[in-house]
């Protein structure tokens, strides 16, 4: 009894320590190589249309993924081109505007100054010299040291910014070094997919094999899955968003619906990152009704993506609703605002393992 004991504690051991192996080197590797796991991406995604073109319509495979990666860079740039050219059609407007909203803006805070700030500036006063001399000197000395601190957190802030500039603006050529080889990577990795996968499998044994084209297998299917999931959110977002637009008579509906349906991607900001500014600069020009319509709008686009997220990435990816929900609270408390994204794609993950049956296959190792 107490040698089963002894093999299956070994064998537990055993398993943590490849498994532990397996997560580091992955992240090591993944440091160094990752535009080829992009680029590996990529073609993962891109292999279906490839193989339509290369097997129903005959064209070479070389052939074939040129084809896919110029339709994809294609419509990447007719979105780009459409994205700015409405950019620059909002640019202009603001531009002939710009003295009118700056102007509006001036006269909303002088309103606000004058009939808000001034009379509590002048009850405070009041307030202030009816104190004794130590309890003025309190306060000012207080409010010299709250100016002090705050002082000192805006020119940190300001140093940290100007000490990360640098980084930033040498970030580009390294984005175009990357672009460039994730790019013939994804070229060379598609062209020759089968040849690889079969290359791999040779290193690979049977057993190792069979189980790791089952996780394949349902892993292909769960990520398609989310990608439809968050594509169709997004649609529903960008839908609502410019119907909502069109209703409220807000020029360049269009580009700003495509540009909220983007930022929607955005973990915690969301929409939230172009309506809540929106909607307090209506206020202080005081242009109510928009400014009433807009927090309607955000409410409501906030409301269907609380309530239609949980069911369609669960329909989407085989979790179930409430999975869905706790593996993006763990995410988001273990992450950050990341594990929004990351907690459901792990959560996909280990779903995928246990269909595929790999626990099952652990246990009955460790128990031998």
């Amino acid at each position: 009894m107490n040698t089963v004991y002894v093999q299956r504690t070994f064998r537990f051991l055993f398993v943590v320590i490849i498994v532990l192996t397996i997560i580091f080197s992955l992240y090591f590797l993944s440091s160094v190589t990752y535009p080829f796991i992009i680029a590996w991406i990529i073609a993962f995604f891109m292999n279906p249309l490839v193989n339509f073109l290369h097997k129903k319509v005959k064209l070479p495979r070389f052939l074939a993924v040129l084809v896919v990666l110029i339709l994809i860079f294609g419509i990447i740039a007719s979105l780009l081109t459409l994205l700015i050219g409405e950019l620059i059609s909002i640019t202009e407007f603001l531009a002939k505007n710009v003295q009118k909203v700056f102007e509006n803006s001036l006269s909303a805070i002088e309103y606000w100054i004058n009939y808000t700030v001034e009379p509590i500036m002048q009850q405070l006063s009041n307030y202030f010299s009816h104190l004794n001399e130590d309890q003025q000197n309190t306060i000012i000395t207080n409010l010299k040291e709250i100016g002090s601190n705050l002082a000192t957190s805006i020119a940190s802030i300001l140093q940290s910014f100007l000490s990360k500039a640098p980084a930033f603006f040498s970030w580009f050529p390294n984005a175009a070094t990357v672009l460039l080889f994730t790019i013939l990577a994804t070229f060379f990795i598609s062209k020759d997919w089968y040849k690889l996968k079969k290359t791999a499998g040779t290193y690979v044994p049977i057993k190792v094999r069979n189980s790791s084209m089952k996780v394949y297998i349902e892993l292909r299917k769960a990520l398609f899955g989310f990608i439809r999931a968050q594509l169709t959110l997004i649609f529903i977002t960008f839908l609502i968003v410019l119907i909502g637009l069109l209703i409220l008579r807000v020029k360049y509906a269009l580009a700003i619906a495509f540009i909220i349906g983007i930022v929607d991607l955005l973990p915690i900001l969301g929409t939230g990152f172009v309506f809540v500014p929106w909607t307090i600069y209506q206020f202080i020009i005081q242009n109510y009704s928009l400014g009433i319509g807009l927090a309607v709008l955000y409410a409501v686009v906030i409301v269907q993506r609380q309530l239609m997220e949980p069911k369609i990435v669960a329909s989407n990816i085989g979790l179930s609703p409430l999975a869905t929900i706790i593996s993006i609270f763990i995410g988001l408390k273990v992450i950050g605002v990341l594990g929004l994204i990351v907690g459901p794609i792990i959560a996909v993950f280990i779903n995928t393992l246990h269909k595929s049956g790999v626990f099952h296959e652990v246990w009955n190792y460790i128990k031998g």
